[in-house]
């Protein structure tokens, strides 16, 4: 499903990826992790080009993108590879002026040129499916933060993309209210989506995810499966950083 080859981004002189090579398999769900600073964010980001890599190449299905630090890559071509990624952020980015139905909508008529009927068919659809059609038309600021995290999923998914990528889908959450938004993510999982997110909530990592990437200093240091990765972590900086929360990790296994 996704293909990451080489890939380098800096910002000024500094260098936060640095030749990542990855493959996210479809209908799997895979967890970034590693201290802040570590790139997991940047790297989802040049996934949807939100950020250009100075170099390498990327796949998602059938369409490449090739980057170099010559030239930037042309709209079309970045516009294409966009249309296949959906992206849930950390702080919702919900339209303060659109409600929630709207807020889904808006996206697909505007920019992919649905019909209204057709774009409020898909919306209701999602709403029913993460939890939230009794709230189709209030506004953003009524919501609490697990609604709105909800109410990003379902904008996300709206124009069925290949792949969905979450950045630090909890974090913005106290506990009770992040379990909303597990739950989802939970439900997405089971239903084949194929998901690529970047967390420090271990525990979400180590319930939902079936493979788990660790990353430092720009780097990939770690790659395995989830139950792997978390009890036979093989690198030494790998088990230094699950350490430091081994309070968050389940005691059963649900992968």
């Amino acid at each position: 499903m996704i293909t990451l080859s080489q890939i380098d981004k800096r910002f000024g002189s500094n260098k936060v990826l640095n030749k990542i090579d990855l493959t996210i398999k479809e209908g799997s769900v895979t967890a970034l992790i590693g201290p802040s600073g570590s790139g997991k964010s940047t790297l989802l980001r040049c996934i949807n080009l939100l950020e250009i890599p100075q170099a390498g190449n990327l796949r998602i299905g059938n369409e490449e993108i090739s980057f170099s630090a010559s030239g930037r890559p042309a709209k079309k071509d970045i516009r294409r590879i966009c249309q296949q990624t959906g992206m849930v952020f950390q702080n919702f980015q919900l339209f303060p002026h659109l409600t929630v139905i709207e807020n889904i909508t808006e996206g697909l008529i505007t920019v992919q040129r649905w019909t209204k009927s057709k774009a409020v068919k898909r919306a209701e659809e999602l709403l029913h499916k993460v939890g939230m059609q009794h709230k189709r038309d209030a506004w953003p600021a009524t919501l609490s933060g697990g609604q709105q995290q909800r109410v990003a999923i379902a904008r996300a998914l709206a124009p069925s993309p290949k792949v969905l990528l979450c950045d630090e889908p909890t974090s913005a959450l106290d506990p009770e209210l992040s379990l909303e938004v597990v739950a989802v993510l939970r439900q997405l999982a089971n239903e084949g989506t194929t998901m690529l997110m970047a967390t420090h909530d271990l525990r979400l990592a180590a319930n939902i995810a079936n493979n788990v990437v660790f990353l430092d200093g720009g780097e990939i240091i770690e790659s395995g499966t989830s139950q792997g990765i978390f009890t036979q972590a093989k690198k030494a900086r790998t088990q230094s950083f699950i350490s430091t929360l081994t309070d968050t990790l389940p005691d059963t296994w649900e992968i």
